[in-house]
């Protein structure tokens, strides 16, 4: 019954644009969906992980990527207001191989310790990595994902041949909640990745991280030898790209320099 309608909604087109990038998009799943099952998926991720004692709390370095998210949440909130009222969670996976983070649709998110182990990151470029992330849902890219995945039979029937052997918990999803779960583990496209590389240095400079840090941390992850990172691989680099962050990067200095001089959020969004 999800499929058919979804399809028959794709049918009829679903493109709309995107109120913050100005980009047409397919979203044929409604966001209120796409969060609502993106949930579903990082709870029974989290909850198998909590299960192999695989979920980092209550350390140094827990602690210090909920500092960092709740200051990037808080200029996310500036972007779309409406992203206030999402249920932000933020939590530590302990697989020091694993290169790589994401943000679900609705603010769930994850970053592994592998980027602390591998590639030795500061928290600069923590930043840099959560707010290329949480940029992702606030451009609605998870809800694009599972768009083109449930609106197209062939994204359907890789469903199972894909989630299942890259997804680490052994989840067996299916559904919306499975197409939630394959929009973090699919590629991103390039136009995707220029917005949330955009994105994400303003959240990042603005919540008083150096937006140097993207061009640094993305030479780290490239001298790391073999095969690329997990969050390099998932994620194309346009040619040029360093290039690109560093000009961008350039701009946002005085940003950055006033909002390391402010004083920190009040709020708090996360659980």
């Amino acid at each position: 019954m999800l499929y058919s309608s979804v399809l028959a909604a794709a049918a009829l087109g679903g493109c709309q644009t995107n109120q913050i990038t100005g980009r047409s998009q397919l979203l044929v799943v409604p966001e209120s969906m796409a969060i609502s099952e993106s949930a579903n998926a990082y709870a029974q991720q989290m909850g198998d992980l909590t299960k192999k004692k695989q979920i980092e709390a209550g350390t140094a370095r827990a602690v210090k990527v909920r500092e960092i998210t709740d200051r990037l949440i808080a200029q996310a909130v500036r972007f779309r207001p409406d992203a206030a009222n999402w249920k932000w969670e933020v939590q530590v996976i302990n697989d020091p191989k694993t290169v790589n983070a994401f943000c679900m649709a609705g603010g769930k998110m994850a970053i592994y310790t592998g980027m602390w182990e591998k590639v030795h990151a500061t928290d600069d470029e923590i930043a840099q990595v959560m707010g290329h992330e949480i940029s992702h849902a606030l451009a609605n890219h998870t809800q694009e994902r599972m768009s083109v995945a449930m609106s197209s039979m062939a994204g359907l029937a890789v469903l199972d041949a894909v989630v299942a052997p890259r997804d680490r918990t052994g989840l067996a999803m299916t559904g919306a909640a499975g197409a939630a779960m394959l929009a973090i583990t699919l590629p991103n496209s390039r136009e995707s990745e220029s917005e949330a590389d955009q994105i994400g240095l303003q959240l990042a400079a603005r919540a008083g991280y150096d937006p140097a840090a993207a061009v640094s941390l993305w030479d780290k992850m490239g001298k790391l030898g073999g095969q690329p990172p997990e969050w390099m691989s998932t994620h194309p680099s346009p040619e040029h790209r360093a290039a690109r962050l560093k000009e961008l990067g350039g701009k946002l200095q005085p940003d950055y320099l006033a909002a390391k001089n402010a004083s920190a959020p009040a709020q708090h969004y996360l659980k």
